[in-house]
């Protein structure tokens, strides 16, 4: 999955500090981030924009600290209008899924989920004023009513509803993303996980499911999500009664059919993948059995 860049590691502790010549610079206009894409897609260096800076007779932008992967450092940078860098370009965030390396790919995402929040919290929900950000941790707080802001993280569910040996499977309805994926939404106030799961298949396919059962969580930073994803079965045979609104396409896929993931970033592959493997064991168990 996009978080599983070891030996690599991210580090998301806050710190007050300047890029050096060799940190990595983010920056995003509306849903496009800045990069060089190639074989291997790479960030701006802080050394190259200060060259660039000093030619055009530039202020520095403003750069913020992010956090670090491995030995290098990411800061978000506020780039003007109209960049112009030999090599470098605005690309869709949608793209970047099916960029390399990965470490380079969750770097974005992360970076993308940070930047949000900055943006939409410039100033105190409570009182009005412009928030200051700490110099000891990532939040930002209003120096007038001490209001403090910590960055969004939305938790939303991913859910494998299995049949025997077929898994439910959708597409979403009126999005960049066109392959298969599963039913999913957003944890509601006062809502256990739980209960998200079946309230979010009831609405999109109109079924009912039991034994429901935690897989595992996923940080998804394009949507500044926290992604759980839960195995369920269904509890009886029902008719599907698609919710257009939300997806364009709701079928039962045998397990053979489930295609193969050549991004490896989403939970919501994965899980299809576990669910395929878990069903060949079986079935090569029913062909060869002990005697």
């Amino acid at each position: 999955m996009i978080q599983d860049i070891a030996p690599l590691q991210l580090n998301n502790v806050y710190r007050n500090k300047m890029p050096s010549e060799n940190s990595y610079l983010l920056a995003f206009r509306e849903n496009r981030i800045f990069l060089k894409a190639g074989e291997e897609m790479t960030y701006l260096r802080y050394g190259e924009l200060k060259s660039v800076c000093g030619r055009e007779s530039r202020e520095l932008p403003e750069c913020t600290y992010l956090f670090s992967i491995g030995t290098e450092e990411y800061f978000l940078a506020d780039l003007w209008e109209n960049c112009e860098i030999p090599g470098f370009d605005w690309h869709k965030m949608f793209a970047v899924r099916t960029m390399r390396p990965k470490e380079k790919v969750l770097a974005a995402a992360t970076a993308w989920h940070l930047y949000g929040w900055y943006r939409d919290n410039r100033f105190c929900g409570r009182c009005g004023e412009k928030l200051v950000h700490s110099a000891e941790m990532r939040m930002l707080q209003c120096p007038c009513c001490s209001n403090q802001v910590f960055p969004k993280i939305a938790p939303a569910v991913i859910v494998g509803v299995t049949d025997g040996r077929k898994i439910l499977m959708t597409k979403y309805a009126n999005r960049e993303y066109k392959r298969y994926a599963l039913i999913a939404g957003f944890t509601e106030i006062g809502e256990t996980a739980e209960e998200t799961v079946k309230r979010e298949v009831e609405e999109e396919v109109g079924l009912h499911v039991k034994n429901i059962r935690y897989y595992k969580s996923q940080p998804w930073g394009f949507d500044s999500n926290l992604l759980l994803g839960y195995f369920c079965e269904l509890e009886e045979p029902e008719a599907i009664h698609l919710d257009k609104n939300e997806l364009s396409l709701a079928e039962w896929v045998d397990y053979t059919e489930i295609p193969d993931d050549p991004e490896g970033l989403s939970l919501t592959r994965e899980m299809m993948l576990v669910f395929r493997e878990e069903q060949k064991k079986k079935q090569k168990t029913i062909d060869s059995p002990n005697i």
